[in-house]
């Protein structure tokens, strides 16, 4: 009995680890294709289904995707319309898992785990190590799946396990819901309905379950994994948790209406595929059930087709009908929505999204440069533009912090070297933006301190002034266009700008003690205008250190 439970315990945490592994190695492998893949998505429902069902053959987990799905609605990177394509192509995508464990590779998941370890290990280039890496994990599944069959096996000679698998058998309707929440507890519990579905499987290939009975546990578990995206919607925007609820509401009602049909749906997914379920093969003088297995997989992809084809003509109303249930919060608090640690679980869309906060960081200076600029002309600045400043300074101390703690926790997990890189690259970026904000606030100071002394520089000095703000406000734009479009090679391009603005400072410097010797200037005037120059010639310094980070220099 001992044996039996730790081998079969044992087998689950093999087959779960090994879900992880393919998973983070067809992600690392596959990274431009999701990138493109989720890029491509829009308001056209075929193809975000499409979209949904591809990316989670990529990364072989619909909870991963609905997951994901539910980060990107929650930073306004898809609407709500785009998140339900997806999400009902992540429900077909992730049977492919069933159709992956009907493979008859079973005793070759020991020799496939550790060939490919060896490689893993023991090889230097990234593509084959994360190639290796998923090959391992499909070895750790199939060695898992095979370690849980033989669990099972003992269980079937166990007449306490028969008795009481015979109160969960679904030749009644009050025994088939009875099955279902059995499936859908066992999900929640392990948080993965393809362990849950592998278990399924081992009960059933060792006859220890009935076809019907399997049929019913794969119902009760596409419940279950709904569990997995209500708890990623807490403390999302309503929209993040209108596509969690509507992961909800589409495998329910799909639950519902097949559990109507059951009796009949058991009797035509054999005939569909044409197998015998309780035909027995001998295998090592075991009997065996491969066409139950068959089965069963037919089982969940049929129902998630079906239910697909059921609601994808109304994903509009649905999205419609979601927005008029769920309701808007009155003010939500605004934070880097798209810095969504459920996004963390695929790394190289991860990396992404903080790229595009790190963008708009930059877009961000850019306009409290185009601010001061105004700031600056005015004799009397708009209080509105000194307030949106200073927020806008405040904003990206912010910005900084949360980018940086979630780079950290990006960092901290196994990756490739590439994302590795950008996430480097991106934290020192972070840190160059919010200093260059830094200085531009405290040039504003500068400003409204001599206003509220009711002194002000003269025309000649204030132009000078608007002349470098001007030079170096085309040095940072073209640095973060640069960002946008993914060019690396911009360093000399930056420093030779930099020159000529570094060359204008020393100039005025010049100019400003010579006309200090002739003409009597007001202290505050003379430090005001000092102190300014050098603000923008430290400006300019965090703008050269920008394009060297992003050419990945020093």
């Amino acid at each position: 009995m001992f044996e039996m439970t730790t081998t079969l315990i044992g087998g689950l945490g093999i087959f779960l680890l090994g879900m992880k592994y393919m998973s983070q190695g067809l992600q690392s492998i596959a990274g431009a294709s999701l990138r493109r893949l989720i890029g491509a998505v829009t308001n056209n429902r075929v193809l975000a289904t499409l979209v949904g069902f591809l990316v989670t053959v990529l990364v072989q987990s619909s909870s991963v995707t609905t997951v994901m799905t539910v980060g990107f609605v929650n930073g306004g990177l898809m609407s709500l319309t785009q998140a339900i394509g997806v999400i009902m192509g992540a429900n077909v995508g992730t049977t492919i898992t069933g159709w992956i464990l009907v493979l008859k590779i079973g005793k070759y998941g020991l020799p496939m785990l550790g060939v490919s370890a060896f490689v893993y290990l023991f090889t230097k280039r990234e593509k084959v190590r994360y190639t290796a890496l998923a090959v391992m994990g499909v070895g750790m599944v199939f060695f898992g799946l095979q370690l849980m069959k033989d669990a099972c096996k003992f269980l079937k000679d166990l007449p306490e396990f028969q008795e009481w698998f015979l109160h969960f058998t679904a030749d009644t309707y009050i025994g088939l819901y009875q099955c279902m929440l059995v499936g859908c507890i066992l999900t929640v519990l392990v948080q993965s309905s393809s362990a849950t579905l592998g278990i399924t499987i081992s009960l059933a290939a060792t006859g220890l379950i009935p076809f019907d009975t399997a049929a019913a546990l794969v119902l009760g578990e596409n419940i279950g994994t709904t569990v997995t995206a209500l708890l990623a919607s807490l403390g999302t925007t309503t929209n993040a948790r209108r596509a969690a609820y509507f992961h909800v509401l589409f495998n329910i009602t799909g639950v519902i209406w097949v559990s109507t049909i059951f009796f009949w749906y058991v009797e035509f997914i054999p005939w569909l595929i044409d197998v015998d379920v309780t035909k027995a093969v001998m295998i090592d003088g075991q009997p065996t059930y491969p066409d139950c297995v068959k089965a069963i997989a037919a089982t969940h992809s049929v129902f998630n087709i079906l239910n697909t084809l059921v609601f994808l003509p109304f994903a509009g109303q649905m999205a419609t009908l979601l927005t008029y249930i769920v309701k808007d919060k009155p003010q939500e608090i605004v934070h880097l929505r798209s810095l969504d640690i459920r996004i963390l679980e695929t790394p190289v869309l991860a990396i992404e999204q903080s790229r595009g906060e790190v963008i708009k960081m930059g877009v961000m200076c850019d306009e409290m440069i185009q601010i001061l600029y105004r700031i600056l002309s005015q004799e009397i600045p708009e209080p509105a533009d000194v307030e949106k400043l200073f927020h806008h300074e405040e904003e990206l101390d912010r910005m900084q912090d949360e980018i940086t703690s979630y780079i950290t926790h990006l960092l901290a997990m196994d990756l490739p070297q590439e994302v590795i890189s950008k996430g480097r690259r991106q934290l020192r970026m972070a840190d160059e933006y919010e200093s260059i904000s830094d200085y531009l606030q405290r040039i504003a100071k500068f400003r409204l301190k001599l206003n509220k002394q009711g002194r002000a520089f003269d025309e000649t000095h204030n132009n000078s002034l608007l002349d470098v703000l001007n030079m170096v406000e085309k040095q940072l734009s073209h640095v973060t266009i640069s960002y946008q479009q993914e060019k690396t090679d911009i360093v000399s391009a930056t420093v030779k700008s930099g020159n000529e603005i570094k060359n204008k400072v020393k100039t005025l410097s010049r100019e400003h003690l010579e006309y200090l010797s002739a003409e009597k200037v007001d202290p505050y005037i003379n430090v005001s205008y000092t102190a300014t120059l050098n603000a923008l010639r430290r400006v300019r310094d965090h703008v050269i250190n920008l394009a060297e980070a992003l050419a990945g220099e020093k």
